[in-house]
């Protein structure tokens, strides 16, 4: 009877188990070609751009070596070229450049809606780091087109979020889980490469690490706001890749010794 039995169970298993999903590769830079990021992929931000980060964003921070990109932020003193004497603006009010680093999109080039998206790297998670790989909706003014953080880090936690439009333009309704990197349990975690992951569909945007999942978002509930129906996170986004220093969120990194690096592996889009 056992041979038997194990032969019902295996027919049970096979009929309930949800099908492999069949992800097809539809975008991917592997980061193989040395030099300059490949332009028909990526732009660059350039300056002073969000959250009073510290960083000015220039293209000459990013480099591909020995099949990584390499976002590296320097420590490095210049005069900020759009430095206004008596300007309040927090872009404009520094006279001077005091780190730079660099910022990478695919928008205006690529974009998609709904699949699997996957980073694989290594953040820098001493003070004053702020890596991050995340997506915004083509469609609309932030927080009202949708952001993805797929991976974010700051102060000794790793962020998956997404933000979406409420009553209030330029005030966003978060959907956040930080997870401290000692909760992994290893001394060496950030010493290595770790591979990120968005499984985003109609209904639910899905956020791990190695394979753990961090984040679930109910995308039935991220309506914007403002009265208009909208829901971000059913339109295409754009990717970034970027490393910020200090600002609202990154701390201190005074007492950090630069050049500091995050290091891409690859960057993967997959849809069904």
């Amino acid at each position: 009877m056992k041979p038997l039995f194990c032969l019902f169970l295996w027919l049970l298993s096979s009929q309930t188990a949800p099908p492999a999903a069949d992800w097809k590769l539809v975008w991917a830079d592997e980061f193989n070609t040395p030099g300059s990021p490949d332009p028909k992929k990526w732009v660059f931000e350039t300056g002073f751009v969000r959250n009073n980060e510290l960083q000015w964003y220039q293209p000459d921070n990013a480099r591909c070596e020995n099949g990584l990109l390499i976002i590296e932020s320097r420590r490095e003193s210049r005069p900020n070229p759009t430095y206004q004497p008596g300007n309040t603006n927090w872009k404009t009010s520094r006279d001077s450049i005091r780190y730079t680093a660099s910022s990478l999109m695919t928008k205006g080039l690529h974009q998609w809606q709904f699949g699997r998206f996957e980073m694989r790297g290594r953040i820098d998670t001493r003070p004053g780091m702020w890596p991050a790989f995340w997506s915004l909706g083509v469609s609309g003014s932030w927080p009202s087109n949708g952001e993805i953080d797929i991976m974010e880090y700051y102060r000794g936690m790793l962020l998956a979020n997404a933000a979406w439009g409420t009553q209030k333009q330029w005030e966003a309704e978060w959907n956040s889980v930080k997870t401290p990197i000692t909760s992994f349990r290893d001394p060496n975690w950030s010493a290595k490469f770790h591979l990120w992951r968005m499984d985003w569909d109609r209904d639910f945007i899905k956020l791990y690490v190695d394979d753990q999942l961090l984040n679930s978002v109910d995308l039935s509930k991220t309506i914007n706001g403002d009265g208009s129906g909208k829901n971000p996170f059913h339109q295409p986004h754009y990717l970034l890749l970027n490393l910020a220093i200090g600002g609202q969120n990154g701390g201190d990194p005074s007492a950090t010794q630069f050049p500091a690096r995050f290091e891409v592996d690859y960057v993967r889009v997959y849809q069904q």
